[in-house]
């Protein structure tokens, strides 16, 4: 691990980040590791929080990878761009509808993409990344009061640990990335949730969602990480089906608190399992 900037934390909001559980997760971790790998990103509070020295940060959502590497490798010209965005409900869906012409979309700058996703994250209702089928983003309007669009002094901490470490980012499969790494490296697998009930699924985050199916194959690639000698620990929701699925490993419940959901009396405490393949 590398000394710690406290100014390094999560650039984003994100649905199921691990900011709150920090306490929860970091006891739980291996003493030792060569490296650290986070297959699903996400907000990556994790990662920011631990500060790792090598690290293997990949995400499905390029949109997300791409707003990374923005930040490592442009983060004033970012800055400059962000501070022209307006917190008005007309500038947002303009922004927000870039994507609709596809053409158009192409023709941004990679860092006027990474502003537009920080923009909407910073701005849409909940912080929710959501795309329709056709892979537009469709969440609304949040019509917050004051959102920080512009965190410069984050930004630019992130900036400056991306570019001291050694991080190597992709937007590919995440058995793809589990298959290369190297001999002592942690894995922490944080996926989309297997449901806790039929209303509650959330699928918008990839075009395709994350089926139980998916669920499976994750698990299998688990067994493929413990067969290797390579220590993993996930987080799930708790369910009967995943605690079948990791049923021969070490499982903690842990309590987050859910700030999504339509029912304002369903936010609240909400337990979700952690697994781990070693002691």
């Amino acid at each position: 691990m590398m000394r710690k900037n406290k100014l390094v934390a999560p650039v984003l909001k994100w649905v199921g980040g691990k900011r709150q559980l920090l306490n929860e997760l970091t006891p739980l971790m291996p003493k030792k590791m060569t490296a650290y790998c986070e297959p699903f990103i996400g907000g990556g509070a994790l990662l920011f929080d631990l500060q790792p020295k090598t690290a293997y940060v990949n995400d499905i959502n390029s949109e997300l990878i791409l707003v990374y590497s923005v930040i490592k490798d442009n983060v004033e010209e970012l800055i400059s761009v962000l501070s022209e965005y307006k917190n008005e409900s007309e500038f947002f869906y303009t922004i927000r509808d870039l994507d609709r012409d596809r053409e158009k979309y192409s023709s941004l700058t990679a860092i006027e993409k990474a502003a537009r996703f920080i923009y909407l994250n910073k701005t849409c209702y909940n912080g929710l990344y959501r795309v329709n089928n056709s892979g537009e983003f469709n969440s609304p309007f949040g019509s917050y009061k004051n959102p920080n669009i512009v965190n410069a002094p984050v930004l630019r901490a992130v900036s400056s640990y991306f570019n001291t470490a050694e991080i190597h980012f992709t937007a590919t499969d995440y058995a793809e990335v589990l298959k290369k790494l190297p001999k002592g490296a942690f894995v922490y697998l944080d996926p989309p949730y297997d449901p806790v009930s039929a209303t509650s699924n959330f699928t918008g985050y990839s075009k395709g969602g994350f089926t139980r199916d998916d669920q499976i194959r994750l698990r299998e690639s688990c067994d493929e990480l413990t067969e290797r000698g390579i220590n993993f620990m996930l987080s799930n929701s708790y369910t009967e089906f995943i605690h079948e699925q990791y049923a021969a490993y070490n499982i903690t419940v842990v309590q987050a608190k859910r700030s999504i959901n339509s029912v304002g009396s369903r936010r609240g405490d909400v337990s979700e399992v952690v697994v781990r393949n070693y002691e």
